[in-house]
């Protein structure tokens, strides 16, 4: 079952199939590069690559005192079977639902693995959830155990454990749980893992996990171990430029996104499946990141735009407080034009000229190489979803000598649907449906999916079983509104759900308009509203980082946020942000006033979902007064 990518030739560029209606192309297909896998789960995985190359490296685990040691892929799978051990002699039984709450680290994907080698569905919580969010998702799931990471988290669950009658275990990590579980297994014999794996098919249920949910109660996306086989293994055939390794150098990721999102779950399992080296981080602060990159030196990543721009927004405040920030802009420019010339070139475009390849050369010891040295010195490619990365930030990181695989997908398709082809990449979009893929376009711009990782359904907590998803003659509705190019290639352009309609009719899709406004380094989000008003209006929060450097730059670091919010050049400097992000657009579409915020769109505050998206709901509900200061 195990997979070694570089042991076989880069794949033909299979040019998708087109159905065009009308003189518009409306669906796309391309097919698998790989057959469906019918035998077996993902909890065989670490012992196939024991077999198969018992001595390679396949994590990286942080030690206490800092540095990594690498873990090979026999000592993975005794750790997983040890793990597993302990779970059975437990009591936990197959299918039963295995709870797990904490960063991202090692002894997370430990557990997942091990729950399914005991033949559990592991359920990820967010860190950040909640005591009612997690009540509810360990309610709805019947978990039987759960595992936690401090302290803090094991007083939340305690706290809700007197309405989840199915919780049976409650484990520490910080506490020694693994050792614990360990201990218990001592006397379970190997061949009791060996039958739970035996009775589990790719049709079995792997994990359930919740989606966040913008509005409402989250619900519980069955996904299965064939949805990840399909997910993973066209993925890694795919994009084998990151799944090879080039001459003798070892390929390794550093995961940061956490592993309760889909994303980073998808990305921990494809990394086993091809015996990619993976290590964990478990922060995304940038000062924290950047140093754990430093340490590990991956070579390829994988990002939601808010951190591509926190690293480019870290590279100018760093330009600017060595007075070279006018060098940096020049620089960024030069990659811009560089990167996009770069891209067309693959569509038939006759790539960089000479002026630009010159003045690249020289920006490129001096910035470019600082921006790779800021990840780790030898990332090569990043693979960017969650939310559109913008044509300007895709093309200054190509022009800074790392490509970017943009992609789109949704807990429900297991993450990613498509995914820019490498060789033929187009910035603004989402790629090509990843092979054994189909998008089409309904009549009112919903994009509707079909492949073998669109998940089954939801879960049903009270039933126990799955209800179907919704769909369209077969095809899974995703809620999002797009539109395909000529070539087959997707663009997301907002929420179906989001759509602003003007008092004048216009519809108008808000999230673009976010995107632009948000690459700011002084705006940390963004809201645009503006249903069934004469105009579109937006409400900006401060980013810290961003805020703190300004307030360097210009000798205001005694301003408290409240007064900065009045603050005459701040608001100076975020109009002008304003005006450029409006030059994008007509009139109609163009956002006329904005009002700065003095606190944080924030989980904890119910403004943020985990992966960072936006309750619109809520915040409307709670700046309802300045949304309608902002029309006065």
């Amino acid at each position: 079952m195990s997979v070694r990518p570089e042991a076989a030739a880069p794949p033909p560029v299979v040019e998708p199939t087109k159905l065009v209606e009308s003189g518009v192309v409306r669906e796309v297909s391309v097919p698998p590069l790989v057959a469906p896998v019918r035998h077996g789960s993902l909890a065989d995985l670490p012992f196939h690559n024991a077999e198969d190359a018992p001595d390679e490296p396949v994590l990286s685990r942080r030690q206490p005192d800092g540095g990594w040691v690498d873990v090979s892929a026999a000592e993975f799978a005794a750790e997983v079977r040890a793990v597993a051990k302990g779970l059975i002699a437990y009591g936990l039984r197959v299918g039963d639902r295995l709870a797990l709450m904490a960063r991202t680290s090692y002894e997370w994907t430990l557990l997942d693995f091990a729950g399914w080698a005991a033949g559990l569905v592991t359920v990820p919580l967010y860190p950040t959830s909640s005591a009612a969010q997690t009540r509810d998702i360990l309610l709805d799931a019947r978990a039987t155990a759960c595992v936690v990471e401090d302290v803090e988290l094991a007083r939340q669950v305690t706290g809700v454990r007197g309405g989840l009658p199915a919780l049976e275990q409650l484990w520490q990590l910080d506490t020694g749980a693994l050792n614990q579980l360990v201990t218990a297994g001592q006397d379970v014999p190997d061949e009791a893992v060996r039958e739970r794996r035996g009775m589990l098919t790719p049709d079995t249920i792997a994990t359930l996990i919740y989606t966040s949910g913008t509005t409402g109660r989250a619900k519980g996306c069955v996904l299965t171990h064939a949805n990840f086989f399909a997910e993973v293994d066209n993925c890694t055939e795919l994009l084998y430029p990151i799944f090879r390794p080039r001459d003798e150098e070892r390929v390794a990721t550093l995961l940061f996104l956490p592993l309760a999102h889909v994303f980073g779950r998808m990305v921990a399992i494809a990394c086993m499946r091809a015996r990619v080296r993976l290590g964990h981080s478990p922060s995304t602060r940038t000062e924290e990141l950047l140093a754990d990159l430093a340490e590990f030196q991956p070579t390829f990543l994988l990002a939601i735009p808010y951190v591509l721009e926190r690293v480019y927004n870290q590279g100018r405040a760093t330009a600017e407080r060595m007075r070279r920030a006018r060098s940096f802009d020049r620089a960024s420019r030069i990659a811009v034009r560089w990167g996009g010339a770069a891209v067309d070139a693959h569509g038939g475009g006759k790539g960089p000229g000479l002026a630009v390849r010159a003045a690249r050369g020289v920006y490129e010891p001096l910035v470019y190489r600082r921006i790779r040295a800021a990840l780790g010195g030898r990332v090569r490619h990043i693979v960017c979803g969650g939310s559109p990365l913008g044509i300007r930030l895709g093309a200054f990181f190509t022009g800074a000598g790392i490509e970017v695989f943009e992609g789109y997908g949704l807990t429900e398709t297991t993450a990613a649907v498509t995914v820019t082809p490498p060789q033929r990449p187009r910035l603004g979009t989402v790629g090509w449906p990843v092979p054994g893929t189909a998008v089409r376009i309904a009549d009112d711009g919903e994009v509707l999916l079909k492949g073998g990782q669109v998940f089954r359904g939801y879960w049903d907590g009270q039933r126990g079983s799955t209800v179907p998803e919704r769909s369209v003659d077969g095809w899974f509705a995703t809620g999002d509104i797009g539109a395909l190019d000529a070539d087959g290639y997707l663009s997301i352009t907002g929420r179906k759900k989001h759509l602003i309609i003007t008092s004048s009719g216009k519809n108008i899709a808000p999230a673009p308009l976010e995107d632009w406004l948000r690459a700011h380094p002084l705006v940390g989000q963004c809201l645009v509203v503006g249903d069934d008003r004469p105009y579109l209006v937006a409400l900006v929060t401060l980013d810290p980082d961003g805020l703190r450097h300004w307030q360097r730059m210009h000798q205001k670091a005694d301003l408290t946020r409240e007064q900065l919010t009045r603050d005459d050049d701040l608001n100076h400097n975020l109009n002008r942000a304003l005006e450029e992000t409006n030059r994008l657009v007509s009139q109609a579409e163009s956002i006329r006033r904005l009002r700065v915020l003095a606190v944080d769109f924030t989980e904890e505050s119910g403004h943020l979902t985990p992966s960072l998206k936006l309750r619109r709901e809520a915040i409307q509900r709670d700046f309802a007064d300045e949304i309608e200061g902002l029309y006065g």
